[in-house]
């Protein structure tokens, strides 16, 4: 298959998630929105989004470095608050991430990798109080798939309104929002030590997985049907485990069942219950 049956009508999309974020935050009582902007493509999508929807005076995009972030990084982001002129935060994490990655000196990148992340979403929650604004999510659908993302942190919002948009629709509707080049054309990266890419980490393209959940989850296919139309078997077994394993990241804490209702099962309402 080619990346055409992955394309999307960046107009339609365009009118359907600033609707969303509109509505979503209208109907729980607000009007702002708070974005972390790293300097990828997924975080000014996101923050782009919310501008057009709400207004660029209403959206506050925040930069929270690391010290081993690269410089591209803070420069992409600032590019995004230029263009459209929301307002903007620089928080450093370095001194809130330190000293728990200092406690353990053979600590793993990708433990430090979460704890980063989960430094980033506590500034952010700060900030969507002191703002007044919902936090908006900024992971894709082919991310949020593979599990490729830190639970209760790069992965936490109030709404999101990219999720239903694989990496590679990400980048045709980013073209079309225009935002800059320099970010849409970058390699992917969660840019948590120097030279990572999601990529290599991964072991895949986004191009490649893409068009296999295109398989998998839009059009149903089983495996063996996905092998017939041209992919590796190993490769659909893989990323299939990942779906699998994940699926956890996905849902809500399950909660025990002791009473006639319990939340999540027999306590079930609309999110805008109420209101």
């Amino acid at each position: 298959m080619n990346l055409s049956d992955l394309s999307i009508n960046t107009d339609l999309a365009r009118k359907i998630l600033t609707g969303f974020i509109k509505s979503e935050l209208n109907r729980v009582g607000f009007t702002r929105a708070v974005v972390g902007l790293s300097g990828g493509i997924d975080s000014a999508l996101s923050c782009v989004l919310a501008a057009e929807a709400i207004g660029k005076e209403n959206v506050l995009a925040v930069r929270m470095p690391y010290k081993a972030s690269s410089q591209d990084s803070l420069d992409h982001a600032q590019l995004v608050i230029e263009k459209f002129g929301v307002q903007s935060l620089t928080i450093p994490i370095t001194e809130m991430a330190d000293p728990l990655i200092a406690l353990d000196p053979e600590m793993s990148k990708t433990r430090k990798g979460n704890i980063m992340a989960r430094c980033r979403m506590i500034v952010l929650y700060d900030q969507s109080e002191s703002f007044g604004g919902l936090v908006i999510g900024t992971g894709n659908k082919t991310e949020i798939l593979l599990g490729y993302s830190t639970i209760y942190g790069d992965a936490a919002s109030a709404i999101n309104p990219i999720g239903d948009l694989y990496k590679t629709q990400v980048r045709q509707l980013s073209r079309a929002l225009g935002i800059p080049e320099e970010i849409v054309d970058k390699a992917p990266s969660a840019d948590l030590w120097a030279n990572q890419t999601d990529e290599d980490e991964l072991g895949f393209t986004y191009e490649d997985v893409d068009k296999l959940f295109y398989l998998l989850i839009d059009q149903r296919y089983r495996l063996e049907e996905c092998v017939d139309a041209g992919f590796d078997q190993n490769f659909v077994r893989s990323v299939m485990r990942l779906v699998q394993r994940n699926q956890f990241k996905r849902m809500m804490p399950p909660i025990a069942k002791v009473s006639n209702r319990t939340i999540g099962y027999d306590f079930l309402y609309l999110r805008d219950w109420g209101t």
